[in-house]
């Protein structure tokens, strides 16, 4: 009897041919490592529920910065936490905010590396939220007019993309609107556009000091549901002139992923947030994974959905295996 069938593993016959028909690649050139500044001195603290992720004071960031540069990532993410907070989130918009002082600090050593600046209120404010709070209500408009104020100090101090992640109405067009004005025709806004309202970011509120101090933010971040809000969360920030698109989860939304990959030509940034990592870092320090594949399948992953860059703490890990490889 002769049969008829393709042969598709005549393109798995050795790793050299497996190579040449590889569809998907990870460069160092794709990561954005997110660091965590805080003022004060000599301070370097490992976050708990984040093996390998630290705190840094300006004073101890050095050392991580050298072995950034070193491991190829081009592109870093900050994170600010303030030695103290207010109703208003005053250090997120002072020119001598800890954001800020980082950036002229990077920028200073490390002139070519990217200087991404997350622009929020949450880390800087005493209840915990992303914008003006009136009783338990978080106010739009209001809100939009302080995230004006630290983007603009963010590019003053020398932010190469401006990242607002807060999900108040109108922020892409507030802040490009401010950043225009203030001359800063040329900064870039990586816009958290489709930002899901998820478990998955316990580690980070620890990480950045920003839990909210009562109730939650459900009225502000999507619907973990929603699918074709996604759609809706997007085209406005395209309209409003958003540069980047930013989706956050990554691998519970890689199908979010990819519906924002067809339908825009932007490029497409995921967000590997800090519950997938420490998930990932739980089952390997058990014994129960092996990290190594698995966070180089997880990664790729993301790149076969559509990703063009990914925001990830396992960064400096992947682009180490990555040059083993080579």
């Amino acid at each position: 009897m002769e049969l008829q069938f393709s042969r598709h593993r005549r393109l798995r016959t050795s790793a050299n041919m497996r190579a040449l028909v590889r569809e998907n690649h990870l460069k160092a050139e794709d990561f954005i490592y997110p660091l965590f500044i805080v003022e004060g001195e000599n301070i370097c603290k490992e976050v708990s529920s984040m093996p390998g992720v630290f705190q840094h004071s300006l004073d101890r960031i050095e050392p991580e910065l050298e072995e950034i540069n070193s491991l190829g990532i081009k592109s870093v993410i900050l994170f600010g936490v303030p030695a103290s907070k207010d109703e208003c989130g005053t250090g997120a918009f002072h020119d001598h905010g800890i954001i800020q002082e980082g950036t002229r600090f990077i920028k200073e050593r490390y002139p070519e590396m990217i200087v991404v600046a997350d622009t929020c209120l949450c880390e800087y404010t005493s209840h915990g939220h992303c914008g003006v709070v009136s009783g338990e209500k978080i106010l739009n408009d209001e809100s939009l007019d302080l995230l004006v104020k630290a983007a603009v100090s963010q590019a003053k101090a020398g932010a190469d993309i401006i990242a607002p992640s807060n999900m108040m109405d109108g922020f892409v067009a507030a802040i490009r609107a401010g950043l225009d004005e203030a001359g800063f025709i040329d900064i870039p806004i990586m816009s958290y556009a489709v930002k899901y309202s998820s478990a998955f970011y316990g580690p980070f509120r620890e990480a950045a000091e920003g839990a909210p101090q009562f109730g939650d933010r459900k009225t502000y971040q999507m619907d973990p549901a929603n699918r074709l809000e996604a759609f809706r969360e997007a085209e406005s920030d395209v309209a409003e002139g958003a540069d980047f698109l930013i989706i956050k989860p990554g691998m519970p939304y890689l199908d979010i992923v990819r519906d924002i990959k067809n339908n825009f030509t932007l490029p497409i940034v995921t967000y590997n947030v800090s519950g997938e990592y420490a998930m990932v870092k739980a089952a390997a320090l058990n014994g129960w994974i092996d990290e190594k594949p698995v966070v180089l399948e997880m990664l790729l992953g993301m790149k076969r959905a559509g990703a063009d860059l990914i925001i990830t703490y396992h960064a400096k890990d992947a682009c180490r295996w990555l040059q083993e490889e080579k």
